[in-house]
């Protein structure tokens, strides 16, 4: 694990703002960010002390979503455990844990940028609104052992892995969290963000070959069919939903989860 201690004085304060990349091996787009900023000149325009940190350097060299076992499922970690990524998440947590800390990933089901967290506050709502993103999904009735768990840590999903355009976003989103923590001048532009609230896991058969008929973020309809199958199972919503996260390809055993729209972020999670 590499960490960048930036921005600090000679009062030696603690950094208490964090960004993460690589928590996934193969979702580069957070570590991509974090080198172009360690390369310009922004660093010597800090006005409070950051950690960027480039989390699972092994899995990074890979080119693998973990070595192990997933590092975002295994929070808070366990320094004793035998399991590589278990021992990671209990040092990365470690070093965040007096931190607010935006996460990076990215995804193979969208191609816009998202933001992702679970139990709202008022912090995170601002986050999530200082980003440039149109949509924030709240995983709190879903998410265990998940970075989003961990207090004070939100994530954006940058677009597609390995992508430039994935890169590009992360540095922006890099750039907008820092200047809504105070770490970097200029005030954050505030966006409209909609507020999902995941409900359920989808689930599929690795036996079979899916095809999605409905895009992320847009509404499914009572009855309308949202994936079809190699086998001409067709799976129809019960109730109108908002796909998150919806893949063929993305995991073995999940095509994504169903989320209820709950209106702009600002007024769903006020201060």
């Amino acid at each position: 694990m590499r960490i960048e201690v930036l921005g600090a004085d000679d009062t030696h304060e603690s950094p208490t703002v964090a960004a993460i990349g690589a928590i996934h091996g193969d979702e580069p787009c957070g570590v991509r960010a974090i080198e172009r900023f360690l390369a310009t000149g922004l660093q010597d325009r800090l006005q409070r002390p950051i950690k960027l940190i480039i989390a699972n350097e092994r899995a990074l060299a890979a080119s693998s979503r973990y070595v192990e076992v997933d590092l975002n499922r295994s929070f808070p970690g366990d320094a004793e455990s035998d399991l590589y990524e278990e021992r990671l998440a209990h040092r990365l947590w470690s070093e965040i844990k007096g931190c607010v800390t935006l996460g990076f990933h990215s995804t193979v089901s969208f191609d816009s940028p998202f933001g992702t967290f679970a139990d709202p506050t008022f912090l995170k709502s601002r986050i999530m609104r200082a980003l440039p993103i149109e949509h924030a999904a709240d995983f709190s009735a879903v998410a265990q052992g998940r970075s989003v768990n961990l207090p004070r840590f939100v994530n954006v999903e940058a677009g597609y892995q390995q992508s430039e355009a994935a890169a590009e976003t992360a540095y922006e989103c890099l750039l907008a969290y820092l200047r809504a923590m105070g770490a970097l001048p200029d005030s954050a532009n505030q966006t409209p963000t909609m507020h999902y609230l995941v409900q359920t896991v989808i689930e599929k058969s690795e036996k079979q070959d899916y095809t999605i008929r409905a895009e992320n973020f847009q509404r499914v309809a009572p009855r309308e069919v949202y994936a079809t199958t190699d086998q001409g199972q067709m799976l129809t919503a019960d109730k109108e939903f908002w796909p998150v996260l919806m893949s063929a390809d993305g995991h073995d055993v999940l095509l994504g989860y169903q989320s209820d729209q709950l209106g702009e972020i600002s007024q769903t999670i006020p201060e």
